[in-house]
C-alpha cells in the first residue's frame, strides 16, 4: 500500500526539492521566491539556479537539527511529490511589500511574526489530483500551531480560469477542509482564509460541551 507521509523540509533533502519542481513549468522557474523578491529583483534579474538555491538555504533541507524551515515537503513511500511553504507571513518580505491581497480592507501589522501564511501547494507532475494538496494545507496547519503560531492566513484563487502562474495560491476548498475560515474577498479572484487557534479551541470545546479541556490540533 502506498503511503503518504509529510514532514518538515528541513529533513528533506536538496535532490528532494529539485524533482519536486522539476525542469519545466512554473515550478522550475520560481522555486518559490515570488513572495520572498527583494525590492527592485525579479525573476529576470537572476538566473533559476539562484533561485533554487535561495530556496536550499530557506528551507535548511539536509539538515534534521535546524530549528526552522520554510515549508513541508509530502513523499508518497520514499518518492518526494509535493510542496507547501509555511512560514511566519513577515518572512515574505515581497508579500508585505508589494502584494495587495492579504492587507486591503483589513488593518493587520504586517510584522506580526505570530501570523504564519500559506503561500504555495505545488504537486510533482504525475501527482496531482489525488488529493496531496489536501494532506500538505491541513500538516501546514498543524505545523504553525506546534511551533507557536497564533494564527494562520491563505490566500486561495476563488475562480477557476486561473493562469498556470497563480495555481499555486490553493482553492478556497482545500483551506476551508483545512479548518480556515473565509475573512476576506479582497478580489474577485481571490480570497483570504484564516483560522484563529485560540478562536478554533473555544468552538471544538463548545461543539464537545466541554471547559478548559487541551484540544488536539485542527484536522
Amino acid at each position: 500500500m502506498t503511503r503518504l507521509r509529510i514532514v518538515p523540509a528541513n529533513e528533506a533533502s536538496g535532490d528532494d526539492l529539485a524533482a519536486i519542481f522539476g525542469t519545466r513549468g512554473a515550478g522550475s522557474r520560481c522555486f518559490c521566491q515570488r513572495y520572498k523578491l527583494s525590492r527592485g529583483e525579479s525573476f529576470g534579474s537572476f538566473p533559476a539556479e539562484e533561485r533554487a538555491a535561495r530556496l536550499r538555504e530557506q528551507t535548511a533541507c539536509a539538515d534534521p537539527d535546524s530549528p526552522g524551515t520554510s515549508g513541508l515537503v509530502a513523499y508518497l513511500d520514499d518518492e518526494p511529490v509535493g510542496w507547501c511553504a509555511v512560514e511566519p507571513r513577515s518572512a515574505y518580505s515581497g508579500l508585505v511589500r508589494v502584494f495587495t491581497v492579504p492587507w486591503q480592507g483589513r488593518a493587520e501589522d504586517r510584522a506580526d511574526d505570530s501570523v504564519w501564511a500559506i503561500t504555495c501547494l505545488f504537486v510533482r507532475a504525475g501527482h496531482r489530483k489525488q488529493g496531496i494538496s489536501a494532506h500538505l494545507a491541513r500538516a501546514a496547519v498543524v505545523h504553525a500551531r506546534e511551533r507557536g503560531a497564533r494564527a494562520v492566513e491563505a490566500y486561495p484563487m476563488v475562480t477557476g480560469a486561473a493562469l498556470e502562474e497563480e495555481l499555486h495560491v490553493g482553492t478556497v476548498s482545500t483551506f476551508a477542509d483545512a479548518g480556515l475560515r473565509e475573512v476576506s474577498r479582497p478580489t474577485t479572484r481571490r480570497a483570504v482564509l484564516r483560522i484563529d487557534f485560540a478562536d478554533a479551541t473555544v468552538r471544538r470545546e463548545a461543539r464537545r460541551g466541554t471547559s478548559g479541556r487541551s484540544a488536539a490540533p485542527p484536522r
